[in-house]
């Protein structure tokens, strides 16, 4: 169970601060589950959700140990080659609402090399690997960006640059 003050990953609302625990009287409710009263980080507005809900993931936010040690793996984290569109995209949607770091590096990673290929064929990025490109960045970038103490906008350059140093170092 999460605490006041906790921040965490929940489903498709990314980091979420635990704001408190409780049993509310919601209308027609004549159980007493325990709700967690979460903030989105970077939004508006609060989320009520039962603290036993098996239907949308939660999980505590990466500790700085555990975000470096996931830049260390983006290179061996393999992509979601899929040919067909629609089976591409419930792929992509799957990865979202998975709230896994890993999950998202593998969507940035095949929408990044997807992007190049099409640039080599004279051919834009879909509109629909464009959205689900940004929801993965924002996502995963939200959340590295609280345990490495970095603005969310400078994360992407850290990546790159801790993934040439350890290519470099390895040579």
């Amino acid at each position: 169970m999460f605490s006041i003050g906790d921040l965490v990953i929940y489903g498709n609302n990314g980091v979420c601060q635990v704001m408190g625990v409780s049993a509310p009287h919601l209308m027609g409710a004549s159980d007493n589950r325990l709700y967690y009263e979460l903030k989105p980080y970077q939004k508006d507005g609060k989320i009520m959700t039962p603290v036993e809900n098996p239907k949308i993931p939660m999980r505590a936010i990466l500790s700085e140990q555990e975000a470096t040690q996931l830049i260390e793996e983006i290179p061996d984290i393999e992509m979601l080659w899929i040919e067909n569109d629609k089976v591409r995209e419930a792929q992509y949607k799957e990865c979202i609402r998975s709230a896994d770091c890993r999950q998202w590096i593998s969507i940035i990673k095949t929408l990044y090399n997807r992007r190049i290929e099409r640039q080599r064929q004279g051919k834009r990025m879909t509109a629909t690997d464009e959205r689900y490109l940004k929801q993965a960045q924002d996502y995963l970038y939200s959340e590295l960006s609280i345990p490495l103490g970095l603005p969310k906008d400078k994360v992407e350059t850290f990546i790159i640059d801790n993934i040439e140093t350890r290519g470099q170092a390895v040579n």
